[in-house]
């Protein structure tokens, strides 16, 4: 599969979320940068596209994706009413965090692999802003294989998924994978420590459970 590849420093902002845009609203797909992992992304609402990204992770389809989203307050809409999903977004994003909450019926179960729930993320980072608010919503996932590392740029010989689009733009902010936040209990737990330390979640947010076993990967 040829991919189109874009290197993001060397190119006009404007025209690299144009063309992402025209691969995702196409049923494409496409991997992007944003401040932890480098992402593999589609439109949300084509199963076509979601079902090429399990493809070229060869990802077990028991593991869901999440969703990226431009903005805080665009978050906050797809979670209304939500005390403790709006104290955490407040003190947590943008950031390296996704946080998982009970998945609003319009979306559709392929992205969440048929579970009840759904992983939420806003990146902190500029480029990957302006992808999202150009584009929309992102289902995604880290952009490696799957059993492989996580892709953080410029990295060479990164074994990677093949997509319709590759964007660089180098290092990730982060360079860790996101803090993985369970808030769909009556407390929240952590279930992947990342970027965000125990410590530092617990001083912005008070007293946090560590989630024993690994749940999600």
């Amino acid at each position: 599969m040829n991919v189109d590849r874009i290197d993001a420093r060397r190119e006009a902002r404007e025209l690299v979320c144009e063309e992402i845009a025209a691969v995702v609203y196409g049923g494409g797909t496409v991997i992007f940068p944003t401040d932890t992992v480098y992402g593999i992304g589609c439109d949300p609402f084509r199963v076509d596209a979601i079902d090429k990204i399990y493809q070229a992770k060869q990802r077990p389809d028991h593991k869901p994706l999440s969703l990226h989203l431009a903005t805080v307050a665009e978050f906050l809409e797809y979670v209304p009413g939500n005390a403790a999903a709006n104290f955490a977004a407040r003190r947590l994003m943008p950031g390296p965090v996704t946080m998982i909450l009970r998945r609003p019926a319009f979306i559709y179960d392929d992205v969440s692999s048929g579970l009840a729930t759904l992983g939420f993320r806003v990146p902190d980072d500029a480029l990957c802003t302006a992808i999202l608010d150009r584009v929309g919503p992102l289902a995604a996932t880290s952009a490696n294989v799957s059993g492989q590392r996580p892709y953080f740029g410029d990295e060479d010989g990164a074994r990677l998924p093949a997509v319709d689009l590759f964007v660089e733009n180098g290092a990730t902010r982060f360079g860790a994978e996101s803090t993985v936040l369970d808030l769909s209990a009556a407390a929240p737990r952590v279930l992947r420590e990342g970027a965000l330390s125990m410590g530092y979640l617990s001083e912005r947010l008070g007293p946090v459970e560590r989630q024993t076993a690994k749940v999600r990967g």
